[in-house]
């Protein structure tokens, strides 16, 4: 009953229109036309895939017997609304979650000001990172008509950091902000672009959806205990329903079914395990041509940027005024992200700032980078983009 519900709800709000217009889509391009259609002029409630996702968790659980359900009424209803995660994750499991509003809560210096740092380094992602990066990628994905390959290449690159910084910039904080309430959520992004395998990304990428998938789907399906073709089967239907879960647009679906296709032909074609820089690269080219289909509006513009990119590299557009100074930004603040980043997966025992045992050194660190968010963050037009699913 709670499955039904909970999908039902998820499917009323965010696929009715979805499904009736693909359906008279279908029977427009064989020559029938409908005179009427019934759909819903609703607001998408915010958030609804994620905390729908986070009460089947729940419901799922119990039914299996890994979670006693709770008397705590209220343990119960701050699990599903609990404000920081609430609207973009992550995706928090009951198991987790629920025991934490029962116990009692202490205060800690060291936990809280994790928390800050966390915070700080979110807002960096998400108002330097993210929204500078995201005034060149509008600028190119809402006007493909004007533009050329070359231009659709850097747009694209650009977009990769946009969403992994808005996404992961909104995980922090909100990893923050609960461990300031003494909270523990889970790490959703792991420097997932220095992935040297598509399968390596996705255990570095949303990592609290890639595991509920996992867990939830993949594995009743019959994950890899089934035959080869079998198998293959459950990662794409697993991959194909994540597009489907990111938005009511073929645009996702496609993006998914890509995903399934790349981990399908990781399995067929390459035995062991993917290391070295040549990987990494080549890894993150194909994430870039996924991204096409999840920033591109329609079908037809994704098909137009690749056709673009692959027939006409053209000029690059480098924009003017605004555009020139939000690119340089931009690019500046994604140097800053691939240094620390880098720091961390290959040179974590080197000199940290955040972790130095010199106070001095770490207050001037945070403080930079709290000086390049004022200056260089862009503030009052945008929201996250995981706000929409």
């Amino acid at each position: 009953m709670s499955i039904v519900f909970n999908l039902g709800l998820l499917g009323f709000f965010k696929y009715y229109n979805f499904f009736i217009e693909s359906w008279v889509d279908l029977f427009s391009s064989v020559g029938y036309k409908f005179q009427s259609t019934w759909t819903l002029q609703v607001i998408l409630p915010v958030g609804i895939s994620f905390y729908t996702f986070q009460t089947l968790s729940y419901s799922i659980d119990i039914y299996r017997g890994k979670l006693k359900p709770t008397r705590d009424f209220i343990a119960f209803a701050a699990f599903v609304s609990f404000f920081p995660q609430l609207v973009a994750g992550p995706i928090e499991r009951a198991t987790n979650l629920v025991p934490q509003f029962l116990k009692k809560r202490t205060f800690t210096y060291k936990t809280f000001s994790y928390g800050i740092k966390l915070m700080i380094w979110g807002f960096f992602l998400k108002l330097v990172v993210a929204d500078r990066a995201a005034i060149y990628v509008d600028a190119v994905y809402n006007n493909v008509d004007n533009h050329d390959g070359l231009t659709f290449i850097a747009a694209t690159v650009l977009f990769a950091f946009q969403i992994y910084g808005d996404f992961a910039g909104y995980s922090l904080i909100a990893i923050g902000v609960s461990k300031l309430f003494g909270f523990e959520l889970m790490t959703n992004f792991k420097r997932p672009y220095f992935s040297a395998s598509v399968s390596e990304f996705w255990t570095r990428w949303h990592i609290s959806l890639s595991t509920w998938f996992r867990d939830y789907l993949y594995i009743p399906l019959g994950g890899n205990r089934v035959g080869k073709f079998r198998w293959l089967f459950n990662l794409f239907i697993t991959f194909l329903i994540s597009g489907l879960w990111h938005g009511a647009n073929w645009t996702f679906v496609i993006w998914g079914a890509l995903n399934g296709l790349y981990l399908i032909l990781e399995i067929v074609v390459f035995k062991k395990k993917r290391k070295g820089l040549f990987n990494v690269l080549f890894t993150f080219i194909l994430i870039n041509f996924s991204w096409i289909f999840f920033r591109a509006n329609t079908i037809e513009n994704a098909f137009h940027i690749i056709k673009k990119v692959f027939t006409s590299p053209g000029h690059l557009y480098i924009g003017s005024g605004d555009d020139i100074t939000a690119s340089l930004y931009a690019t500046l603040a994604i140097a800053i992200l691939l240094i620390v980043e880098m720091k961390k997966e290959y040179f974590d025992t080197i000199f940290s700032i955040s972790n130095n045992k010199f106070e001095l050194v770490r207050l001037i660190g945070y403080a930079v980078l709290i000086y390049i968010i004022l200056y260089f963050g862009v503030f009052g037009k945008s929201q996250f983009i995981y706000f929409q699913f």
